[in-house]
């Protein structure tokens, strides 16, 4: 990846023909998302393979995905996964004890409630008798809950799978020091007032010093946002260009809200306060007040600002999974298959944030389609500099050869058919929960546009990362 900085200039296309191809069709989407809505699903062959089962996807939900610190503070996790589950009962009226299993995904534990997805379960009214366990894969911890499940379904074990979600931000386990920490464990198992006295006289008062929860690699110690500032840099991509970016996912986001395409919304009423029932952390704005903003974590020159990067978010999500059978006999028209997948893994100092570029390839060739084949593309957007870069790679034959080991480039998804509906940028990015919401928009887009592919792919801390083709019921 040293190398990347000093020939991507070269080899990868000029940052002036990218913002020419970029800027040219930002915003342009409405026009081509009408004459797709107007046609009916392609005649191409089902991604069906013999003698394996048929997953499906019957819906799924989440809750409305808040800025933290705002009306979800007062919560713990569970609260928010258990309304997540609950909406999904209210959905799909799927008997709780018809399901068989309970994956939920998480990134930033509480500790009191570790395998969140079993103190969700049972808040939300499930039966004891039904397992329940929780998965951490950082940003693509509940696509990993939904792979999950989809293995247990595949292979038999089970027949109903709820997946998904939740990440609560506003409050963050924050330690003692370490030191702090020793000496409290050494207090409690002190026997006589003289060993207690004698650990107390070590007590110093930097010990008080707390230990702050950090968005931070620790194999490199590198931050999320410093990372993507470098890649930015490294694909010579400009801020103007991230910032234009940031500015398509806003304003498609809020079309998206304003015309009721976000239907995996759900209501939620918190305790003590008013029903939230949208996302609040969609603000068009505009590129001039965009640039007024200061680089947020290389400074003074770095490009990565609040404005293109996801911003800290409370939220959860949920999804139906079944094996076809069992969604027909039990009355289920289901929205979507989910069909191959795959996950990835890259050196996480300099291609931390590549895991799309990765996966999609794979992912392609696993199912035995191309780029033309698919019909929506949904990519988790940690920062615009990071989608931009991604796009770049998969545009480029030398990054390809150079760096993937491949023949020639993947090509980059065409903008008409990207995000259309907002995305991690706008929306929200509670890290355990995204991925459902990346699946949800795909087969709820392949619905309304008729189309018949998507492709969900997303970056993860650790140099993760995760693709997977879904494909829409027939109508």
């Amino acid at each position: 990846m040293t190398s990347l900085l000093t020939y991507t200039l070269k080899y990868l296309p000029s940052t002036s023909q990218w913002a020419l191809r970029f800027s040219v069709r930002p915003l342009s989407c409405s026009s081509q998302l009408r004459a797709a809505a107007a046609v009916q699903a392609k005649s191409k062959q089902t991604l069906a393979k013999p003698n394996m089962r048929n997953i499906v996807v019957v819906d799924g939900v989440r809750t409305p995905f808040l800025l933290s610190g705002t009306s979800y503070k007062d919560l713990m996790p569970h609260d928010l996964a258990r309304a997540a589950l609950s909406g999904l009962l209210h959905r799909t009226s799927v008997p709780k004890d018809v399901v068989d299993y309970i994956i939920f995904g998480t990134v930033i534990q509480e500790v009191k409630t570790s395998n969140v997805a079993r103190e969700a379960a049972l808040g939300a009214g499930f039966s004891d008798r039904t397992p329940a366990h929780t998965v951490t894969m950082a940003c693509i911890s509940s696509n990993q809950a939904m792979t999950t499940a989809v293995g247990l379904i595949a292979s038999g074990q089970c027949d109903v799978v709820v997946a998904g979600g939740v990440e609560l931000m506003s409050d963050v386990p924050i330690r003692h020091s370490r030191k702090m920490r020793k000496m409290m464990l050494d207090l409690s198992k002190a026997k006589t007032l003289g060993q207690r006295l004698s650990l107390i006289s070590q007590f110093r008062l930097n010990f008080l010093s707390p230990e702050l929860p950090a968005v931070a690699e620790f194999s490199t110690n590198e931050t999320m946002g410093h990372s993507a500032d470098r890649l930015a840099a490294a694909f010579a991509i400009s801020r103007l260009e991230q910032d234009e970016y940031a500015l398509r996912s806003h304003s498609l986001a809020k079309k998206a809200q304003g015309e009721g395409l976000l239907s995996d919304v759900v209501p939620f009423k918190v305790p003590g306060k008013d029903t939230v029932t949208q996302d609040n952390g969609i603000r068009p704005s505009s590129l001039e007040q965009m640039a007024k903003l200061k680089p947020a974590f290389i400074k003074p020159y770095g490009t990565v600002t609040a404005a293109n990067s996801s911003f800290l978010t409370d939220g959860a999500s949920a999804v139906l999974i079944l094996a076809e059978e069992k969604a027909l006999a039990m009355g289920y028209k289901p929205k979507a298959y989910l069909r191959d997948f795959v996950y990835v893994s890259q050196d996480p100092k300099d291609q931390l944030l590549l895991g799309p570029t990765y996966a999609t390839p794979k992912v392609l060739e696993k199912a035995g389609l191309t780029m033309n084949d698919i019909d929506a593309f949904e990519f988790h957007e940690a920062f615009s500099g990071q989608i931009l870069a991604n796009l770049k790679a998969m545009d480029s034959d030398w990054f390809a050869q150079n760096y993937m080991g491949r023949k020639a480039k993947v090509g980059s998804p065409p903008l008409e058919k990207f995000n259309i509906w907002g995305g991690s940028l706008s929306l929200g990015h509670p890290f355990g929960a995204t991925g459902c919401r990346l699946v949800m928009a795909t087969a709820n887009r392949l619905q309304k546009e008729g189309g018949q592919y998507g492709l969900v792919a997303a970056c993860a801390a650790g140099g993760q990362g995760h693709a997977m083709i879904v494909e829409a019921y027939p109508k």
